[in-house]
């Protein structure tokens, strides 16, 4: 009997976290610890969800919700979400800039931006310089981060052009 009743109560606690996940599903409305709307979950992708606020759609991971049979919480307002969010969209503008260093996914510095433009950033390299598009770079806490390596770049670089005289000299 009492295998019975350890089964029976291991199968429930095994099972309470299933059922309070049924409310992390897409549609789900997601509020804040004041019962405000935060924003509905668009999409479900493993460990990640997006999060649709009145104004952004927002990537964040799922363990940084709560879900109960009820509910969806989350720990920060609708109006603290979108501030988080566009506060990161200005820093990663700001980041794209001439002269930003450039580092590769293992934390390498590749050098600084020697020109950008809407597509693509021109990156000066010890051998040369090299065009990557704009999406194959992110705004990091140091800088600027690419997912090739130096390695794999150096390659790829071509001269720099000659320096132009300067008048009068």
């Amino acid at each position: 009997m009492k295998i019975r009743t350890f089964l029976a109560a291991t199968a429930l606690s095994l099972a309470a976290p299933a059922l309070a996940q049924s409310a992390l599903r897409v549609g789900a409305t997601v509020t804040d610890p004041a019962g405000g709307t935060v924003g509905t979950i668009i999409a479900i992708d493993g460990a990640n969800l997006t999060l649709r606020t009145d104004r952004h759609e927002v990537p964040l991971p799922v363990s940084s919700f709560t879900a109960t049979d009820s509910a969806v919480l989350f720990g920060m307002t609708q109006a603290d979400l979108n501030a988080a969010v566009e506060a990161a969209e200005a820093r990663a503008r700001a980041a794209f800039a001439v002269g930003a260093v450039v580092r590769d996914r293992n934390g390498a510095v590749l050098g600084p931006v020697q020109a950008l433009d809407g597509e693509t950033v021109t990156i000066q390299l010890s051998n040369g310089l090299v065009r990557l598009p704009r999406g194959a770079l992110a705004a990091g806490r140091d800088g600027l981060v690419t997912g090739a390596t130096l390695a794999e770049l150096q390659p790829h670089a071509v001269p720099a052009p000659p320096a132009e005289p300067v008048p009068g000299q």
